[in-house]
């Protein structure tokens, strides 16, 4: 079975234009007449219009998907540009699921595309995904992907699963003929802020072309029934060594049986993460930017500052005087020692980029020493936009 199985009498008929169009697939054995209507009667939701979601759509508009959906409740920033290509300088600012309809419409009109500008969750994620056969993973959290597969198992929808960071990206199928879930890869998430966001730890853009290449192939794959999928099979590619790895995965005898769909943050412990956030801004007090700015500038000696982010962002943005204390050095007690050598009697105040890290590394100081200092509320963001717009936002 494909996930387009009707007669081929009840095959959509192609017109004369998408038969210019798709010539080189007519072409192709396994593909051929038949299986270019077969794509063109697919319908495929794609979860997340970003650094995946941009050349899965592209591809699979170009090869002729018949009906695409689309859902991202978030806009564009200049910063996804380096890696989302679907989107341009000009649609800074707008939905990025528009702005990849005008997109796709302008690269092949004859295909339908579906915008959904909603947050997929536990209330819509089934009324969504049973409308379309197959489901493509473009996003960047675990409790979203957690979701889809979930719905994708209650549905019996293929689930085309893809995952990026720094230089390496994973790709499977999940939930076809049987074969895996994502659940058998992770049966349990890993605890918030264990493995860091694309936003905080930073993605090679031309990664997101291969691994979302390789995800639209597999999704026209497993239209076509065509090769032999990656179902049960987790492809793991390391860009620095030009490697291609891959693992055996099989459907784990423990795995829980999925009957409804759940809390998913909670699930993941992002709803307990963010009551412990919220614990710990109760604990420690905050410093504005334009304080800060004025403590600096009237009694520096009196303040220490201490920049808890990576090496890489201090050396595109730094405020002034601040001291380079990564927040995984002061998780693993070096950085503890280092602080304790440089503060004596100075107000203590941190910083990341916005102001979470610095947050975390202030309890961690306080659970540690003892002793209370500062967070900048904003972080070095709200510095760059409020104080010093020479230091540059990333």
């Amino acid at each position: 079975m494909t996930a387009v199985d009707v007669l081929a009498s009840e095959l959509p008929a192609l017109t004369q234009a998408e038969y210019e169009r798709y010539s080189r697939h007519l072409l192709l054995p396994g593909v051929g007449l038949e299986g270019q209507k077969k794509l063109k009667a697919a319908k495929v939701l794609c979860v997340g219009t970003g650094g995946l979601g941009s050349p899965v759509l592209l591809y699979l508009a170009a090869a002729g998907i018949g009906r695409l959906g689309i859902i991202d409740f978030d806009t564009v920033d200049s910063s996804n540009l380096q890696r989302q290509i679907i989107h341009t300088v000009e649609r800074v600012g707008q939905s990025k699921a528009q702005s990849a309809k005008e997109r796709l419409a302008q690269l092949n009109p004859h295909c339908q595309v579906d915008v959904y500008e909603t947050q997929l969750n536990a209330s819509n994620a089934l009324d969504i995904i049973a409308n379309y056969d197959v489901v493509v993973d473009g996003t960047d959290n675990f409790p979203t992907r957690y979701l889809v597969n979930d719905a994708c198992t209650l549905l019996n929808k293929p689930f085309i699963y893809g995952s990026i960071l720094w230089f390496e990206g994973q790709v499977s199928v999940f939930n076809y003929q049987g074969g895996p879930t994502y659940r058998d890869l992770f049966p349990e998430p890993p605890p918030p802020g264990a493995v860091p966001s694309c936003a905080e730890g930073g993605v090679l853009g031309v990664l997101c072309g291969v691994i979302g290449s390789l995800q639209a192939t597999e999704t026209i794959k497993v239209i076509l029934g065509l090769g032999e999928t990656l179902s049960g099979r987790l492809l793991l590619y390391n860009a620095l060594k030009m490697q291609f790895r891959e693992l055996k995965l099989r459907p784990h005898p423990d795995r829980p049986v999925v009957k409804e769909l759940i809390d998913y943050e909670q699930f993941c412990g992002i709803t307990q993460a963010r009551q412990q956030e919220q614990t710990m801004q109760a604990e420690i007090p905050e410093i504005t930017v334009q304080e800060l700015h004025q403590r600096l500038t009237q009694q520096p000696q009196q303040t220490l500052l201490v920049d808890v982010r990576n090496p890489g962002e201090y050396e595109v943005a730094r405020i002034a005087g601040s001291v380079l204390i990564p927040l995984p050095e002061l998780e693993q007690g070096a950085g503890l020692e280092k602080l304790n050598q440089i503060w004596g009697d100075q107000e203590l105040v941190v910083h990341c980029k916005s102001g979470v890290r610095s947050l975390k590394a202030l309890h961690l100081i306080k659970e540690k020493t003892g002793r209370v200092g500062m967070n900048v509320k904003g972080g070095i963001l709200a510095w760059s936009r409020e104080i010093d717009p020479s230091v540059p936002q990333y």
